[in-house]
């Protein structure tokens, strides 16, 4: 079960300007709260949120979401939202949990922080064995030029053996 929840946490996380980030709906979602709630909370504890824990997002940054998850347009009278949604980083999304103190939103924000956690893990992974191939290309590349002049004249060997020599030209078939 916690499996799964880390994949649906996962999949909620972006990254914007940078920075590994979750939705302010996404989050409300996860903590058992509406997000209007979720937003109101933040905005009494203005100053528990500096700009690496949240921050707004522009318009473009919103219109280019949209595009890539299809969210409602905002329009009024549509149940779409009014204003630019806000984003918590990881150290935010803690943040969010303390200020709104339910159980919910506790035992979520460790799963959402132990989230983080495994996907910087999986990015570190991932760094290194990108190293290790960029290490073997490199060694690859240096035995190729090392063994050039060989490999030449491999490949002139190969090409005479191809060519049919004159003995093999005049050879009849049949009797």
């Amino acid at each position: 079960m916690e499996q799964d929840t880390f994949t649906n946490i996962e999949g909620s996380i972006l990254i914007i300007r940078g920075q590994r980030v979750i939705l302010d709906h996404d989050l409300a979602r996860l903590y058992g709260v509406a997000t209007k709630r979720l937003n109101e909370q933040v905005k009494r504890n203005r100053d528990r949120f500096p700009e690496d824990f949240m921050f707004q997002l522009e318009v473009q940054e919103v219109a280019s979401l949209r595009s890539q998850i299809a969210t409602s347009n905002g329009a009024k009278g549509k149940g779409g939202r009014r204003y630019r949604p806000y984003v918590f980083t990881e150290h935010g999304a803690v943040m969010a949990a303390n200020v709104l103190s339910s159980k919910v939103a506790i035992h979520a924000s460790i799963l959402v922080v132990r989230t983080f956690i495994r996907m910087r893990t999986m990015l570190a992974e991932h760094g290194e064995l990108k190293r290790r191939l960029q290490y073997i290309e490199k060694r690859l590349a240096q035995g190729f030029a090392e063994h050039e002049q060989e490999l030449q004249e491999i490949r002139f060997l190969i090409a005479q053996l191809e060519r049919p020599t004159e003995q093999q030209k005049k050879r009849r078939i049949g009797f």
